[in-house]
């Protein structure tokens, strides 16, 4: 079904009926029903604060003895809140957050090329997000940090890096 279609079958519904349909959905779907709850009593805050825990758990597990460090992990939560609306701002300090505790892992760790090629990613992701949202006064010098961080222990892709980077100069 098009949208346009969508839209003339909406018209066509008695109020009761719509009621009765997004209730329905509200019921079934979960997706429908976290974006309702957000709609209403958005705990941004709370919701960040749970995906920053997911992700350091991916580094630094608790219950398990071996890390996973699955960029992946982070990159769901990112898209998932962009998806309903969550605060830019709050969204450019989870990219930051993931990229710095990625780094605190990284240390005295011998890692395959693929983790940081997929840092260079993150990386490049963060601070395309933070550019194009105007959030570069409040992130600039962590995004310097973190990108001192790579040059500093030697990351390799180190020329990846300073090409994001100059994207915001």
């Amino acid at each position: 079904m098009s949208k346009r279609q969508f839209k003339k079958y909406l018209k066509e519904l008695k109020k009761s009926a719509l009621e009765e349909q997004l209730l329905d959905l509200y019921e079934r779907f979960p997706l429908v029903k976290e974006y309702y709850d957000f709609a209403f009593n958005p705990k941004e805050d709370k919701l960040v604060q749970q995906a920053k825990a997911k992700i350091s758990n991916e580094y630094f597990p608790i219950r398990r003895k071996r890390p996973r460090a699955r960029r992946s992990v982070a990159q769901k939560f990112i898209k998932h809140f962009i998806k309903l609306g969550v605060e830019p701002i709050l969204i450019a300090d989870l990219m930051l957050y993931n990229l710095e505790i990625a780094q605190t892992f990284s240390a005295d760790r011998n890692l395959p090329d693929s983790f940081f090629k997929s840092m260079l990613n993150s990386f490049t992701e963060a601070v395309h997000y933070i550019s194009v949202n105007g959030l570069l006064d409040d992130f600039k010098q962590r995004i310097i940090k973190t990108y001192q961080w790579t040059q500093d222990k030697h990351w390799p892709l180190q020329e990846g890096f300073s090409r994001a980077l100059d994207a915001i100069d």
